[in-house]
């Protein structure tokens, strides 16, 4: 895929100035770059979008989410607990 990119001049000369201090031409750092920022995980916000989406659909209180959130970390501890003796 071709992309052209309309940079501010100011973005452009970080561009090339990052580039030249890596010996490499500016398209193959901007291309390293963008490979960079893809190839990360997904962010916090991004992978409880659908989480959030689904619990605004449901119509389900903040609070009863929070409640069946402790109820489930209180259960879980309990569960250790009795593992340890």
């Amino acid at each position: 895929m071709e992309l052209a990119l309309n940079l501010d001049p100011e973005l452009e000369a970080k561009l090339r100035e990052r580039a030249a201090k890596a010996g490499q031409a500016p398209e193959a750092y901007a291309l390293a770059a963008v490979t960079e920022k893809l190839s990360r995980p997904a962010s916090f916000d991004e992978i409880l979008a659908p989480v959030r989406a689904a619990s605004e659909a449901s119509g389900i209180r903040a609070e009863e989410i929070d409640r069946a959130l402790e109820d489930a970390l209180a259960e879980s501890r309990a569960g250790r607990q009795g593992r340890r003796g």
